[in-house]
C-alpha cells in the first residue's frame, strides 16, 4: 500500500508520516517512509528553482516510490508526483511529458491525504516561508487534484492535534491494509 501527504511545504507532512508510520508500526506492518527528497537536491529549491531541479525532485521521488515498495508493505510518502510537478508548473509553466508522467504515476497511490494550510510555516533553514508562495503552491496542489480527479482525504484546517488520530483511522480502515493483518 501506498499513502502520500500532499500539500504545500511547512503545513505538517513530514510529522504526520511519522506519526502514521508509528500508528502502522504497532500494528507489526513493514512500513518505509519516503522523505521530501527536494531537502536532498543538488540544485535551488523553493522560489529559485529551475526545471533541471524540479525534474531532479521528481525523477528521485519517483525512484524512491520504487525502491521503498519493493522492500515493504506500506510505504508513507512524505509528498507525492502531483505536489512535486505543482512546483514545477509554478516555476517552469505546463511541461506536457512531465504532466502524463504524473497522471500515470498518480494512481499508484492507494490514498493521498490533503494537509491544509493552518497556521505560519515555521523556518527550518531549507524551505520558503514566504505565504504568497506557500499559498500559490496550495492552491495549485487544490486545482491539479480537481482537474485531474485525483480520489483523496482532505484534513480539515481546524484540530491539527487530531490529524495524525484521524488519518490512522482513516489508513487502518482501509481494504488493503485490513488485507495485511
Amino acid at each position: 500500500m501506498k499513502i502520500a501527504f500532499i500539500g504545500t511545504h511547512g503545513v505538517g507532512k513530514t510529522t504526520l508520516c511519522y506519526d502514521l508510520g508509528a500508528i502502522l508500526k504497532r500494528r507489526d506492518l513493514s512500513v518505509d517512509l519516503v522523505k521530501e527528497v527536494a531537502r536532498l537536491s543538488p540544485l535551488p529549491i523553493n522560489r529559485q528553482t529551475s526545471l533541471d531541479a524540479q525534474t531532479w525532485i521528481l525523477m528521485s521521488q519517483i525512484a524512491e516510490e520504487i525502491r521503498s515498495g519493493a522492500h515493504h508493505q506500506v510505504v508513507v510518502c512524505d509528498r507525492s508526483v502531483l505536489d512535486n510537478y505543482a512546483y514545477m508548473l509554478l516555476a517552469c509553466g505546463p511541461k506536457r511529458a512531465f504532466e502524463t508522467l504524473c497522471r500515470h504515476w498518480i494512481k499508484g497511490y492507494d490514498l493521498l491525504i490533503k494537509v491544509p494550510m493552518s497556521g505560519q510555516a515555521s523556518a527550518d533553514g531549507v524551505r520558503d516561508t514566504d505565504e504568497f508562495f506557500m499559498r500559490s503552491i496550495d492552491q495549485l496542489v487544490d486545482k491539479l487534484l480537481a482537474d485531474w480527479r485525483v480520489p483523496h482525504e482532505r484534513l480539515p484546517p481546524e484540530g491539527r492535534d487530531t490529524w495524525a488520530q484521524k488519518t490512522g483511522d482513516v489508513v487502518l480502515k482501509h481494504p488493503k491494509v485490513a488485507k495485511l493483518f
